[in-house]
C-alpha cells in the first residue's frame, strides 16, 4: 500500500536540479517607455525584470517579446539574434545577460506549446504494488509527463518517488529517447524502453517490472515518460507515449533530509 502521499522539498531531482522556470516574456507599455519582464514559475507565480525598450522603441515591443518566447522553445540563435540586432545595444545586451543566467536549455523543460510545470510534487510509494500501478497508469492514461526513482530511508527500505508534470515532452522520430538528462556523476548500465515490450504486459506493467527487478539488484532506478514523434523535427508530428527506465552502476541513494 502506498504511505500517506506528503510533499517534501524535491529529492527526486537531486542529481537534475531544475530552477525556477521561465514560462515567458511579458511587457508593460506605457507612454514612454516598455518595461520587459519573465514570468517565473517556482513555488509561485513571480515576475523579473528583464530590460527597458525606451519611447523610440516602443514599436519593437512586440516584435522583441515574441523573439525572446520564440527562443525559449526552438533555441533558434540565429532568429534570436535578428530580433535583438533591431534594438538597442544597451537593451540586446540586457536580454542576453538574462537568457544566459536564467534560461539555459534543459532537457524536458518544453513543449511546442511552452514550458512544462510540475503538477504534483513528490510523492512516495512503498514498493511497486497495485497502488503505484493504478497512480502511474492514470497519469500515463491522461498524459502526464512521470518521472520517478527509487531511494532508500535511513531504516534501509526502498520508496518510488514520483513527480507529475503537465505534459510529456516529444522527442524526434530518430533521435535518442530521453527527455531526462543523465546525471554525470554516475554511469549508465543499460537503458529499457517500452519498445521493447514484455509478453503479456502493457508499457505501465512493463516499466514498473524492470525497475522493480533492478531494484531488486539494489541498484539505482530512474522511469521517465516521453511523446515519441513519427517525424525528426522537433515538437511537431503525432507521437506515441514511451517509458524509459534507466538502470544504473550505482546503489539505491540515500534519502535526503527534510529541511
Amino acid at each position: 500500500m502506498a504511505l500517506a502521499r506528503k510533499r517534501i522539498p524535491l529529492p527526486l531531482l537531486r542529481h537534475t536540479a531544475r530552477h525556477a522556470v521561465v514560462n515567458s516574456f511579458i511587457a508593460h507599455t506605457s507612454p514612454g517607455r516598455s518595461r520587459v519582464f519573465a514570468l517565473c514559475k517556482d513555488s509561485g507565480d513571480r515576475l523579473e525584470a528583464v530590460t527597458t525598450l525606451g519611447a523610440d522603441d516602443l514599436h519593437l515591443t512586440e516584435e522583441f517579446v515574441a523573439g525572446l518566447n520564440g527562443f525559449l522553445v526552438d533555441r533558434d540563435e540565429a532568429v534570436l539574434q535578428a530580433v535583438l540586432d533591431r534594438v538597442p545595444a544597451p537593451v540586446a545586451i540586457a536580454a542576453r545577460r538574462y537568457l544566459k543566467e536564467n534560461c539555459t536549455s534543459e532537457l524536458g523543460a518544453f513543449t511546442g506549446c511552452g514550458p512544462v510545470n510540475v503538477v504534483r510534487g513528490a510523492v512516495y510509494f512503498r514498493g511497486i504494488d497495485g497502488d503505484l500501478e493504478e497512480y502511474l497508469d492514470g497519469a500515463y492514461t491522461i498524459g502526464l509527463g512521470i518521472r520517478m526513482s527509487n531511494e532508500r530511508d535511513s531504516d534501509g527500505d526502498v520508496w518510488w518517488v514520483l513527480q507529475l508534470f503537465s505534459d510529456e515532452v516529444s522527442v524526434p522520430a530518430s533521435a535518442e529517447p530521453r527527455t531526462w538528462a543523465l546525471p554525470e556523476e554516475v554511469r549508465l548500465l543499460r537503458a529499457w524502453t517500452s519498445e521493447q515490450p514484455l509478453a503479456g504486459v502493457g508499457p505501465v506493467r512493463a516499466a514498473l517490472d524492470v525497475a522493480a527487478a533492478a531494484s531488486a539488484e539494489g541498484r539505482w532506478v530512474r522511469v521517465h515518460s516521453l511523446l515519441r514523434s513519427d517525424l525528426d523535427v522537433e515538437f511537431e508530428g503525432n507521437g506515441t507515449s514511451e517509458f524509459v527506465v534507466d538502470v544504473f552502476d550505482a546503489p539505491i541513494p540515500l534519502e535526503e533530509p527534510e529541511e
